[in-house]
């Protein structure tokens, strides 16, 4: 089978799937909105686009709230063994979350406005169609000169930032 499991859900899809469909609108209304503004004050995109990098998606958020519990358990499962059932059950709703895209506290992180990665870069292409990223891209030509302006458009591939090498 090509891409995995199909029972399981598209890696894009996951999170929004298993999202109830009105705070998926609200989401997206609340995206339409950040685009509408910065439609109106294109000399504030940049600042936005730096807001974005640093926005925690809905992966992040599940990840660090899961290591804190995790850990919290661990800690007390030295007091009291019976706290030990508290990692074993946060990675078993990790293992739910990485194979379905639901977990107890998704539901609750989706309410909060948290968005997924796929939902945060929607709005950064619009941005960037907004600040004129995409209007020098040459409609034809060799292969190798487009693929350069669009990765420079896109800022597919770019080098880590603030000085962190790989």
């Amino acid at each position: 089978m090509k891409g995995g499991l199909s029972m399981l859900p598209k890696t894009t899809m996951r999170v929004t799937a298993h999202t109830a469909d009105h705070i998926n609108r609200q989401i997206a209304a609340q995206t339409e909105r950040n685009i509408a503004f910065y439609a109106v004050h294109p000399e504030l995109i940049d600042q936005r686009l730096e807001e974005l990098d640093r926005e925690w998606d809905i992966e992040r958020t599940l990840e660090t709230n899961a290591a804190v519990v995790g850990l919290a358990g661990l800690v007390l499962g030295t007091r009291d063994r019976r706290w030990l059932f508290v990692p074993a059950l946060v990675g078993g709703f990790l293992l739910q979350h990485a194979l379905q895209g639901w977990s107890p506290p998704v539901p609750f992180m989706r309410r909060l406005g948290v968005r997924t990665q796929s939902e945060i870069e929607a709005e950064r292409f619009a941005l960037k169609a907004l600040r004129g990223d995409f209007k020098d891209i040459p409609p034809d030509g060799d292969a190798a000169t487009r693929t350069s302006f669009v990765m420079n458009a896109t800022g597919a591939f770019q080098a880590p930032a603030d000085g962190l090498q790989e």
